[in-house]
């Protein structure tokens, strides 16, 4: 917000000179040892205007203090080689600023002036299959993405997109009928209520589908699948062709399965702090392919291939070869790209969106090209709805591979999270006052997810458990500490009877800083929207516990004798506070009130 100030007072300077006023933009110093803010617009002035930077910075600094309301907001303004205009601000000024934003319901935050209605595919597990590691990245940074754009204004709707139509039902319906083929489910002849019970449970489910997998997976001596195996995989299309044929058997029984399984999802993903408005799945769409397809077939998109159905999606500016997209296999079974499709048909004709992110794997880019160019290419989705693709990288152990269990399996993200809550159970400290379980849990949410979303998403990068539950650094726990240190400061002034009173100018380089800092709220958030970087606002939150840390160490705020000052750093610290629960609130971390 005070660039923003800085920009238009900087706007007056540039008119009274006949300057454009685009070259006028104020922003934070790129060396704050030196100067607070810094206005470089002389620079390519000197390009238009063919006069020396320097000469021309002196112009503008010049012009800006003889505006009347300068003298009351900047302390100093400097030209300096080779043409940088170099800003200071008048503490007094500052900190009626801070108290303004202290003051307002929304910390000074802009709204989006034009919000937009936002659908975000994120989560994307398969159904009966438990949680595993790699579905974490996506569902931190995909609730993170959600509630930022929700708190900046847009309408956001968060959607799952559960895997439950695919292969991997035939597969697990399959196998039932192999193991317990006695079930109603699978008598041509039952024409009664199917149980409403399941007869399985989560625990069976989990057996039955690597159990299956197995088996199509088996291979004899010259590397072919087995007999079994093809038998096996054929009787997995058949099931999965007459499922999503309406099969009456199959259909009760894949209800029971998705039932079941959403139950647990919700259940994992509640521990995260990461809930949809959508629980819509691959069958959700199922009966928009043939729409999608028919549009298709009418822009004559449609190509035969080696029996299967292909799109060109390539482009002439293509620097790399983008294959077809393939829509119909030769078996005639559908791919993922086809679903996708008509998953994007759907939510046009639904919610007509204006824009919908996709948050996944780095190494699905090539996929949703071929799906975003096939879908406006031919008119699935109009071209003002935007696409864009949310890639991230992979979460990796110590030695740089995907992180997995002891024995080199893939970790299930139920056991992830129990290994972080009980590193963390054995660092709380056990206080009458402390429910330490509930702390723990916080706090090894925390280490998950702050490691995570401070690394940029399109980065790999190693989980070092001992290293992220750390109570200094850059930490969740770091930050769960500093605002726990800050709320038993305001208890003990409450204790006091004392008061929040007016921002008074700051006293020291700390306490400047600490005003400066909370003023960057509002870009810092816009900043991680624009470019879907959430850790942009991991940093900004860790920057700021830092100084507040280094305020309270440096300034005896519960033993300070001048009432007003006392009254001052209250209201500081409660804007710091609000600023750093906000902005964890946004990252879905929790907060715990002592520890």
């Amino acid at each position: 917000m005070l660039t923003q100030i800085l920009t238009q007072q900087m706007e007056k300077a540039f008119t009274a000179l006949n300057y454009d006023t685009d070259y006028a933009a104020v922003g934070l110093s790129a060396r704050p040892d030196l100067c607070q803010f810094q206005c470089n617009g002389a620079m390519p002035l000197a390009k238009t205007l063919r006069q020396a930077p320097l000469a021309i910075s002196q112009a503008i600094v010049q012009s800006l203090m003889a505006l009347p309301e300068s003298a009351d907001i900047f302390a100093s303004a400097e030209a300096v080689q080779p043409g940088f205009i170099n800003l200071n601000l008048k503490d007094s000024f500052l900190a009626k600023h801070i108290n303004q934003l202290a003051l307002s319901d929304n910390l000074m935050v802009e709204k989006s002036a034009s919000p937009k209605k936002v659908i975000i595919d994120y989560g994307g597990p398969n159904i009966a299959k438990p949680l595993h590691i790699g579905h974490l990245r996506t569902a931190i940074i995909g609730e993170a993405l959600k509630r930022l754009l929700r708190y900046l204004g847009y309408e956001v709707i968060g959607d799952i997109h559960t895997g439950d139509w695919g292969l991997q039902m035939g597969m697990i319906i399959s196998e039932l009928q192999r193991t317990q083929p006695d079930l109603p489910y699978f008598d041509p002849d039952f024409t009664g209520q199917y149980p409403a019970e399941a007869p399985f449970t989560l625990d069976d489910l989990s057996e039955v589908y690597p159990r299956i997998s197995a088996m199509i997976k088996e291979k004899n001596e010259n590397g072919n699948p087995t007999a079994r195996a093809i038998e096996m995989e054929t009787a997995a299309k058949e099931a999965t062709y007459a499922l999503q044929n309406g099969h009456p058997g199959y259909r009760a029984l894949w209800q029971h399965i998705v039932r079941l399984s959403t139950a647990d999802l919700k259940a994992n993903y509640q521990r995260l702090l990461v809930d949809f408005d959508l629980w819509y799945g691959e069958s959700d769409s199922h009966n928009a392919i043939p729409i999608v397809l028919d549009i298709l077939r009418q822009k004559n998109a449609l190509i035969e291939s080696d029996g299967a159905i292909i799109a060109d999606v390539s482009q002439p500016d293509d620097k790399k070869e983008v294959p077809p997209i393939i829509l119909v296999k030769s078996d005639g079974s559908y791919l993922y790209g086809t679903t996708d499709l008509a998953t994007l048909y759907q939510r046009e004709q639904e919610f007509h969106p204006d824009e919908i992110l996709y948050v996944v794997d780095a190494r699905q880019a090539l996929h949703f090209t071929q799906v975003f160019r096939t879908a406006k290419k031919y008119g699935i989705t109009p071209e003002h709805t935007a696409l864009e693709f949310i890639g991230f990288g992979t979460m990796n152990g110590k030695d740089g591979r995907p992180f997995k269990t002891r024995e080199g399996g893939i970790l299930r993200l139920a056991d992830l999270i129990a290994m972080v809550v009980n590193s963390a159970a054995d660092k709380v400290q056990n206080k009458e006052e402390v429910n330490v379980a509930d702390v723990a849990e916080m706090v090894g949410i925390s280490v998950l997810k702050f490691a995570d979303l401070s690394n940029y998403r399109m980065k790999d990068y190693v989980f070092d458990l001992e290293k992220f539950s750390a109570f200094e650094g850059k930490t969740g726990p770091y930050l769960l500490y500093s605002i726990v240190r800050i709320k038993n400061i305001l208890r003990k002034l409450a204790e006091e009877n004392n008061q929040p009173g007016e921002l008074l100018p700051a006293i020291s380089p700390i306490e400047r800083d600490l005003q400066l800092k909370l003023d960057e709220f509002n870009s810092v958030l816009w900043q991680s929207a624009k470019d879907k970087a959430p850790n942009y606002l991991c940093e900004y939150l860790y920057e700021l516990s830092t100084l507040m840390n280094s305020f309270y160490h440096n300034h005896h705020i519960i033993n300070e004798e001048s009432a007003e000052r006392k009254a001052s750093w209250h209201r500081l610290l409660q804007t710091v506070l609000r600023v750093l629960t906000t902005g964890l609130d946004i990252l879905a971390i929790p907060v715990p009130d002592k520890m």
